[in-house]
């Protein structure tokens, strides 16, 4: 991988832990994510309408297919990834979303988009695979973790590998703008969820004064990270940068652990070093 994709991924990486920490502390919120595709539209709507106005589309509906189906993949996201955190711990739902996601779509960049990786990037996918199932404990029985918690994380996962790979192909194969897929997705996201949030105007009031504040850090955070990933899948195999940018887990799990005293294993420290090394691996490979 690119030293420059790396980076990018790395630093979109934290910007995702960062913004699913805020995220899990309003997981008691209604329209939250409402809130933060409201807010995110406000800050990226000037960018998205320079580049609709001074960019060249490839003549077809495959644009077209493309945007609707990350708009509803992210929809599906959004939903999946906030009832995970009102039914579990962030230190659950957040690795076993993070794990899921980079196994699946790693297999789809390799079945579908005609990617061969050699067996240096395979050995770092399941180092990084299997640190995220030593961090999830996922390897012995959790009879303290609800099951919703665990069922949610997993359709988060199969959300997060189908938005990669239909991302992934939107901005490499198809030339589409970063910043146009995913404004695409909180324009929609924002629309669907709209009349429920209206028709409550009390609770959305409500909502606002409570969940204001955070709901402007995650359409800051959220988008700016999802667009430096899609910029690295653009110079770089999105088989590699999907597996590479799951480093957010240890940030994330990091800040279950202490920010929000949820219980951590020892069995966390040998997945810190497999992701560690699952990422060597991919980094030190050439597309």
């Amino acid at each position: 991988m690119p030293l420059a994709a790396l980076l990018a991924v790395l630093l979109a990486a934290c910007t995702h832990a960062c913004w699913n920490l805020v995220a899990k502390t309003a997981a008691r919120s209604t329209h939250f994510v409402w809130l933060y595709s409201m807010a995110s539209l406000l800050i990226w709507t000037g960018p998205a309408i320079w580049i609709s106005a001074h960019t060249h589309f490839q003549a077809g509906p495959l644009p077209w297919l493309a945007l609707v189906a990350t708009a509803v993949l992210h929809l599906a996201y959004s939903l999946a990834l906030q009832a995970g955190y009102r039914a579990g711990d962030l230190s659950l739902v957040y690795p076993i979303a993070r794990g899921t996601g980079p196994l699946l779509s790693f297999a789809g960049a390799a079945l579908l988009l005609g990617e061969r990786p050699g067996w240096i990037p395979l050995l770092g996918v399941l180092l990084v695979v299997s640190g995220i199932g030593l961090i999830a404990d996922l390897w012995r029985p959790r009879r303290q973790s609800p099951r919703a918690g665990i069922l949610w994380g997993l359709l988060t996962g199969a959300c997060i590998a189908s938005y990669t790979l239909n991302d992934g192909w939107a901005v490499k194969y198809l030339a589409l703008s970063p910043i146009l897929v995913d404004f695409s997705g909180n324009l929609v996201r924002a629309l669907v969820l709209a009349p429920r949030a209206l028709a409550n105007s009390s609770q959305l009031r409500s909502d606002i004064r409570e969940f204001g504040r955070a709901a402007v850090v995650v359409g800051v955070l959220g988008p700016l990270g999802y667009i430096l990933v899609l910029w690295a899948m653009t110079i770089a195999p999105i088989s590699h940068v999907a597996p590479a940018r799951e480093l957010a887990t240890l940030v994330g799990t990091y800040f279950g652990s202490r920010l929000l005293k949820e219980q951590a294993g020892w069995s966390r420290v040998a997945g810190a070093l497999c992701i560690v090394l699952g990422v060597i691996c991919l980094a030190a490979t050439d597309s």
